[in-house]
């Protein structure tokens, strides 16, 4: 066991790493012995020698590491963005590898009793998609729709991650409203919120504070507020301080932070450092500096 792992004390924050199959990075994060582990996966995971692969990385990972286990799907397909208002007739192979690999996933979760993450809404790629419904409300309603039928699939392996695009985000107070009265299972990217709101503190601590008791999982990222930036915690303008009281204690979480390369996870082990400093301090009373 490592010293890291020899360190940890009671308290919500645990050490959550991320990575793809591939065994260089799972053993680099292994090391670590995380609390929580998260499989980044690509389309080249969904060939079926990728994907026995896949299951093997899972079955290993929840057999000797942990069992609190998140796949993420597939973010791209060709390269584009995919997008819950992928409109099956304009975009039909893309919208089909997103059915069929999203299937695949959530009968893999089943069987070995894990989490499938999917993506609500991503960015700037869904703008042309929303402006072609009749207004934004309605381009929810589709959104809504789909995703009603997914977290029905999922048969509570599913969970439903915020983006920073109009159609599926969170902070806005009308489209919270709609989530919590859909007793959706959310992952709460923090930067995504961030962003969506213009980095507006405030406004990020009410979205929180609103939807805390349907986050299942937290994406924990600083930003500057503007773009996808994807910093380490504390060196963007999140106030972790304010942010700290009102996760929820029984979600699981993971630092989305990458290196400049994917061989190592220093941006990650950093920002859990950083946090957990952040928690010690305040279970024993003393300033946060």
């Amino acid at each position: 066991m490592t010293q890291l792992a020899l360190r940890r004390r009671p308290g919500k924050i645990q050490l959550g790493l991320k990575a793809s199959q591939t065994p260089a990075q799972l053993m680099n994060r292994l090391q670590y012995r995380p609390q929580v582990f998260e499989f980044f996966t690509s389309e080249a995971d969904f060939d079926s020698a990728a994907f026995a692969a896949l299951k093997a990385a899972v079955l290993f990972v929840k057999e000797n590491v942990t069992e609190q286990i998140v796949i993420h799907h597939p973010m791209s397909y060709h390269g584009v963005h995919l997008d819950q208002l992928l409109d099956p007739k304009r975009e039909a192979e893309a919208y089909q590898f997103l059915h069929d690999s999203t299937a695949a996933l959530l009968g893999l979760a089943t069987e070995l009793d894990v989490k499938v993450l999917v993506h609500g809404g991503y960015g700037s790629d869904s703008v042309p998609l929303i402006n072609e419904y009749e207004s934004l409300s309605v381009a929810r309603d589709v959104v809504l729709e789909r995703l009603d039928e997914l977290v029905r699939q999922g048969s509570g392996h599913v969970m439903i991650e915020n983006g920073v695009t109009a159609s599926f985000m969170y902070g806005d107070p009308q489209l919270d409203e709609r989530i919590i009265q859909h007793h959706y299972p959310l992952v709460c990217d923090l930067s995504h919120v961030f962003i969506a709101l213009h980095g507006d503190m405030d406004l990020t601590m009410l979205a929180l504070k609103r939807l805390a008791p349907l986050i299942q999982h937290y994406h924990l990222v600083d930003s500057m507020g503007q773009r996808h930036d994807s910093l380490p915690l504390g060196q963007g303008l999140i106030d972790w301080q304010r942010v700290l009281p009102v996760l929820n204690p029984r979600a699981t979480m993971i630092y989305e932070v990458p290196d400049e390369t994917d061989a190592t996870c220093g941006n990650m082990l950093s920002s859990y450092h950083y946090l957990r400093a952040l928690e010690v301090r305040s279970l024993e009373g003393s300033p946060i500096k």
